[in-house]
């Protein structure tokens, strides 16, 4: 009986210090959206295809999200680049003038636009 209490005492304290299923905050796709609009469509394109507007003049093309190698990145993938910015491209980091909230939320976006789809062996 007492080690029955025991295991029982053992197992509640292991589920208080351990949290159940972390999630990350829910992120506005709104504020995604706008934050697409006004930092990544003139390289990326509305659709994310690679094809805004200063993507001709690039000597390294923007990613096109659309592409089965973009979808098969994970989100923190995505948010590396974001955040670090791609050697050898363009693309450079955005760690000092987007918040963590926009950069979720631009991920966010990103996979309204091209869900993740993994790639199969």
């Amino acid at each position: 009986m007492k080690s029955r209490i025991m295991l029982l005492s053992l197992l509640m304290l292991i589920g208080w210090i351990i949290p159940a299923g972390a999630q990350e905050p829910q992120v506005d796709p709104l504020k995604g959206e706008a934050v697409y609009k006004a930092n990544c469509v003139r390289c990326h394109g509305i659709q994310g295809r690679g094809d805004g507007p200063d993507a001709a003049k690039l000597i390294v093309p923007p990613a096109n999200f659309q592409r089965q190698e973009s979808r098969a990145k994970s989100e923190m993938d995505l948010r590396s680049a974001i955040i670090w910015g791609l050697a050898f491209s363009p693309m450079h980091g955005w760690w000092d003038q987007l918040s963590v909230e926009d950069i979720r939320a631009v991920t966010a976006y990103i996979r309204r636009l091209a869900p993740y789809a993994p790639s199969s062996p």
